[in-house]
């Protein structure tokens, strides 16, 4: 028994795969925050090129040829 306590003691593959399972939910969070601020950046700016046609598409709807 004293055998087996020990060997189970040496054995050090639980606390890598623990370390992955850490290394890759940090990668998830930091992949998460990354894509939460480029869409919001990405939001701000595809809703001022809309303003801006809209904008131009009324000037041009108004104009008068002389």
């Amino acid at each position: 028994m004293t055998k087996i306590f020990a060997r189970l003691m040496k054995d050090e593959s639980g606390a890598t795969a623990i370390e992955y399972g850490l290394i890759a939910a940090l990668i998830s969070v930091a992949l998460i925050a990354g894509a939460t601020s480029l869409g919001g950046t990405l939001n701000n700016t595809f809703s001022s090129l809309s303003t801006k046609m809209s904008t131009a598409k009324t000037t041009s709807d108004n104009y008068q040829a002389p």
